[in-house]
C-alpha cells in the first residue's frame, strides 16, 4: 500500500445554522468561527488508517495542510437570513475546503479533506492505492494491474465482492441492511463493539488510534496558520507501533 484518501464532504449548511434541530450548541458553526484547518478528520481517516496499519507497523510522521478562502457560510447566511443578519455579518475563519496531506514513517501518504459548506454529494472518498491496483468508493470501483485502463464497477464488481466479502458482512449484512443506518454500516460497527465488550476482547480502535486520528485537527490548524508548513505528528504509542500486530480479519 502506498497512498490513501479520506474525507468528510457533506453539505451541512442548513444544519449548521439550525439552533433547534441542528447540532448541539451549534458546535459546527462555532468551530467555523474559531478554527481554520480540518475540524472533523476522523470519520474518513479511521478506515484508511486501519487499511494501512497505522499504529500497527507504521505511524503518522508529519503533515501539511492548506485551506481555501471562506465563502460558503457567508453566502448561505446572506441568502437564508438576509445580508444584514447576524449570521451573514459574522466572521468565519474555516476555509470552505481543507486539504491535509499526511506522510507516514514508512513513506506512505494519506490525503484528508473537509468541506461541509458547499453544495456537493456526500462522500468520505475511501480510496486506497497500492502497487497492484486501486480501490475507490462512492461509488465503489476497482482497477487492477493489467486491467487499469477502465474501472471495474457496477455488476462487474460482484465476483470481487463475493470472493472478498468481509466475514462480518457475510454474517450480519442482511440484518444490517434491514435495520439501516448508512446502508447497514452503523449496525455492523455497533454489533462489533458490543461483541468485543461482552466477550472481554480488545477493541479494534485503541486510545492511541483515537489520539493520532484526532490530532489532525489541531495540527492542521497549526500548519494552515504557518503557510502550510509541515508539522510533526507525535508518536502517541511511544514506540509501541513498531511491534504491534496488524488488525486481523475479524469474524
Amino acid at each position: 500500500m502506498l497512498h490513501g484518501e479520506a474525507a468528510y464532504l457533506h453539505d451541512l449548511r442548513s444544519l449548521k445554522f439550525d439552533d433547534k434541530t441542528g447540532y448541539q450548541g451549534m458546535w459546527r458553526l462555532q468551530f467555523s468561527k474559531k478554527y481554520n484547518g480540518n475540524p472533523y478528520p476522523t470519520h474518513g481517516l479511521g478506515p484508511v488508517c486501519q487499511y494501512m496499519g497505522i499504529n500497527r507497523g507504521d505511524r503518522f510522521d508529519y503533515l501539511t495542510s492548506a485551506s481555501t478562502m471562506q465563502r460558503g457560510m457567508t453566502l448561505y447566511a446572506q441568502q437564508k437570513f438576509g445580508p444584514t443578519s447576524p449570521f451573514a455579518t459574522d466572521t468565519y475563519r474555516l476555509g470552505d475546503m481543507n486539504t491535509t496531506l499526511i506522510r507516514t514513517v514508512k513513506g506512505r501518504t494519506i490525503m484528508v479533506q473537509h468541506d461541509t459548506t458547499n453544495p456537493r454529494p456526500y462522500s468520505r472518498i475511501n480510496h486506497i492505492q497500492g502497487t497492484k491496483g486501486v480501490f475507490a468508493d462512492y461509488p465503489p470501483r476497482l482497477a487492477l494491474d493489467g486491467q487499469s485502463e477502465e474501472w471495474i464497477e457496477g455488476d462487474a464488481l460482484k465476483p470481487y465482492f463475493e470472493k472478498y466479502r468481509h466475514p462480518l458482512w457475510a454474517k450480519e449484512g442482511e440484518l444490517a441492511k434491514k435495520v439501516g443506518g448508512h446502508g447497514g454500516m452503523d449496525f455492523v460497527m455497533d454489533w462489533r463493539l458490543m461483541t468485543c465488550l461482552r466477550g472481554g476482547e480488545a477493541l479494534d480502535q485503541s486510545v492511541y488510534d483515537a489520539a493520532a486520528w484526532s490530532s489532525v485537527f489541531p495540527l492542521s490548524c497549526k500548519s494552515v496558520a504557518n503557510r502550510s508548513s509541515s508539522v510533526d505528528v507525535p508518536d502517541f504509542t511511544r514506540g509501541v507501533w513498531e511491534h504491534t500486530e496488524p488488525l486481523p480479519i475479524i469474524s
